[in-house]
């Protein structure tokens, strides 16, 4: 009569391959982590530049007395970051 396998040693290599699964998942997980924060600093920082452009333009707009509103002062700012003219 054949010799049976032990449920040890079957539930031993689920428990290994389980660990491995949970090792891959981790190194995957850590590698996409950081991406996901710099994409987040990035459209922050571009956020406050927007701003701090839109309030310049729109005290520019101001001592020189020209017409506008603040919704162009803000659509200019974008532009003028979107080309890389940070203020």
């Amino acid at each position: 009569m054949p010799a049976k396998k032990t449920p040890t040693k079957t539930a031993s290599k689920k428990a290994v391959s389980k660990k491995a699964l949970k090792k891959a998942s981790v190194k995957k997980a850590a590698k996409k982590a950081p991406a996901k924060k710099a994409v987040a600093k990035k459209s922050a920082l571009s956020g406050e530049a927007v701003a701090k452009a839109a309030y310049l333009n729109y005290r520019r707009r101001m001592e020189l007395g020209l017409p506008g509103d603040h919704a162009t002062d803000w659509l200019e700012a974008e532009r003028s970051v979107a080309k890389g003219n940070l203020p």
